[in-house]
């Protein structure tokens, strides 16, 4: 009885990020009320508060069921580097984000819910801790980049970069500016193939050239 009640509480729990996905995309972050999620969900109020404090945690707990597989991949392209293991970390990084860009493109809930994180969410009053939350992921991804590009420097033995922070910054505004673009009109252009050709102009600006091959 106990595992049957977990199920149907987890079940009533993607129930609702379902919802908050379609209203959320319908609406808007700011002009959806709890209420009408639980409405959309046809489950009670009280269901939603059973398992999210308020909005901004339900909205946290419906990107991150889209991101955290993303972001867990970044992090694995830097921890398998080593001194011995042989794996150049900029390839393994630039893969990780070439994969995202292709869940993107190819996924109708993950290109929904990056939309409405992107054009449909206002920073504001209830909505800071969501911010907050962007604001560390972002962190998060600009500073496994600048460990691959100071990786990359030290493997080609290359200078070590002036401003890697600042080139890291610049990376991560290049692919986050993408996506938002090819949310915006998909029809326009291809985004990996786009991100793929752009990224590589970016890393051949900085002397790095092509990313290097595993060694065998």
């Amino acid at each position: 009885m106990a595992r049957r009640t977990k199920e149907d509480a987890l079940a009533t729990r993607h129930r609702l990020l379902d919802a908050a996905e379609r209203v959320f995309a319908e609406k808007g972050v700011s002009r959806t009320s709890l209420n009408d999620i639980a409405q959309a969900a046809g489950a009670s109020r009280g269901a939603i508060y059973w398992h999210f404090k308020n909005k901004a945690d339900l909205f946290n707990a419906m990107l991150e069921r889209i991101t955290l597989p993303m972001e867990e991949a970044l992090h694995q392209s830097g921890r398998q580097s080593g001194g011995d293991s042989g794996r150049d970390v900029l390839s393994g990084l630039l893969d990780a984000i070439l994969d995202a860009m292709r869940k993107i493109a190819s996924d109708e809930r993950t290109r929904r819910v990056f939309d409405v994180a992107t054009h449909k969410v206002e920073y504001v009053d209830e909505l800071l801790a969501v911010k907050a939350r962007q604001v560390q992921s972002h962190a998060d991804v600009v500073c496994q980049m600048q460990f691959a590009l100071q990786d990359a420097c030290a493997r080609r033995g290359l200078p070590p970069m002036a401003s890697p922070t600042e080139v890291s910054h610049g990376l991560h505004a290049l692919v986050s500016g993408l996506i938002q673009s090819w949310l915006l009109a998909p029809e326009v252009f291809d985004l990996v193939k786009t991100a793929e050709v752009a990224m590589a102009a970016y890393l051949t600006g900085l002397g790095l050239g092509p990313p290097l091959p595993p060694s065998p």
